[in-house]
């Protein structure tokens, strides 16, 4: 499987890109800090220190960490969950 992480104009914010169908169908899917979601992926991801909301859509996630979180500790992370969801 292979994650390829891409910057956004946001510098708080990274997209993780797979080469597999992560959310079926045409809607996006949002978790905001206090919610969950149908997606166990997107619950892992929020339960990750620094992260402060996601992002998906169809091959992708968008990951917004918090302001004093550093992008060298939660780039990894982001790829083991998404890796051991196999995408």
């Amino acid at each position: 499987m292979s994650v390829i992480v891409e910057a956004t104009p946001n510098p708080n914010a990274m997209k993780f890109n797979t080469e597999s169908m992560i959310f079926e169908g045409s809607n996006s899917v949002s978790v905001m800090p206090g919610q969950t979601s149908d997606y166990p992926i997107m619950n892992a991801l929020m339960g990750l220190e620094g992260v402060d909301n996601v992002f998906g859509y169809q091959h992708f996630i968008t990951i917004n960490k918090k302001f004093d979180a550093e992008w060298d500790t939660i780039i990894p992370e982001v790829e083991k969950v998404i890796n051991t969801y196999g995408y």
